[in-house]
């Protein structure tokens, strides 16, 4: 019982502590929003976003803080040595849980400019958060039928704009988390892995490719089994092993026209699906690897 209460206590803790993030955090975006809004000139919306960045690292920062006072966590994590934190970089991830954002913001924080995400439309309305990622120019996605050419032109308006300014694009190819049911629902051909959507990386590709110094190719297990959101607050996650490969974008794929050119379209459906398939098998050698037996 004792154990029971102590994990609620920093379950609360730690949401108490989140949450407050959080609304301090768009508090203090809100004016430097207002700014890029009311005046939408060169230098001083570039002058706007690195301090929106700024700004939105100091809650990466304070989540690492309590993530590490609540639980503690090995951190597994190879890959990071040669990253700038004044490049651009295009970040694909596997996806299994709500955690891996946290990860994610954790394992990059201060290694590589600030992560953006591209995100569902209706993420828009979430309380605080919402005026938070619209703020720092997130792309918003209806992923309706009949809604991909708005989509395409809203997110290629949103990678023009990260042009000026050093910024990382995160894009989970999977579209959402993986399940054993949507793997199986889906026929999928990998073994820990649902099948890549291409759409959104040709996007941000064909609007600022050659600008990206790398793709960064990034592997996320969690050898005790994928934690629910709760599992983090509590401290319950006890080990997470994470892999960055630093990726050369082939020319060939950099400003096409996935849309229009259906060359193009099958060159990047062809390197997508060639790099799905080797970041499947570095998934099945981490897991084979956690179930040896560790020698004496």
């Amino acid at each position: 019982m004792s154990n029971r209460f102590g994990s609620t206590l920093k379950g609360c803790f730690a949401s108490l502590l989140l949450g407050t993030n959080a609304v301090v955090i768009c508090a203090a975006l809100i004016p430097l929003a207002l700014v890029k809004l009311l005046l939408p000139f060169g230098g001083i919306r570039r002058g706007a976003d690195r301090a929106l960045n700024a700004t939105a690292e100091c809650w990466i920062a304070v989540n690492g803080w309590w993530m590490a006072r609540v639980g503690r966590t090995h951190w597994d994590v190879l890959g990071l040595e040669d990253l700038r934190r004044q490049g651009w970089y295009l970040v694909s991830s596997n996806h299994q849980s709500w955690v891996d954002i946290l990860v994610l913001q954790k394992v990059f924080h201060r290694r590589i400019p600030f992560l953006k995400f591209f995100l569902k439309r209706e993420l828009l309305y979430v309380p605080v958060m919402g005026l938070a990622w619209w703020a720092l120019d997130f792309p918003f996605m209806q992923r309706r039928t009949g809604s991909r050419s708005r989509d395409l032109a809203t997110a290629r308006k949103a990678c023009e704009k990260f042009r000026h300014v050093p910024t990382s694009v995160m894009n989970f190819l999977e579209g959402t988390r993986f399940s054993q049911a949507k793997h199986d629902a889906q026929g999928s051909p990998y073994r820990h892995l649902l099948k890549p959507k291409v759409g959104g990386l040709a996007i941000a590709l064909g609007a600022m490719g050659e600008r990206f110094d790398a793709l960064l190719d990034v592997i996320i297990v969690y050898p005790e089994g994928v934690p629910r959101f709760w599992e983090l607050l509590t401290g319950k996650v006890r080990h997470v092993i994470v892999r960055v490969n630093a990726m050369e974008i082939p020319k060939d794929l950099l400003g096409g026209d996935y849309e229009g050119d259906p060359a193009c379209r099958a060159r990047m459906q062809a390197w997508v699906q060639a790099m799905w398939a080797e970041k499947d098998a570095r998934i099945e050698e981490l897991v084979l690897g956690l179930q040896q037996p560790s020698a004496n």
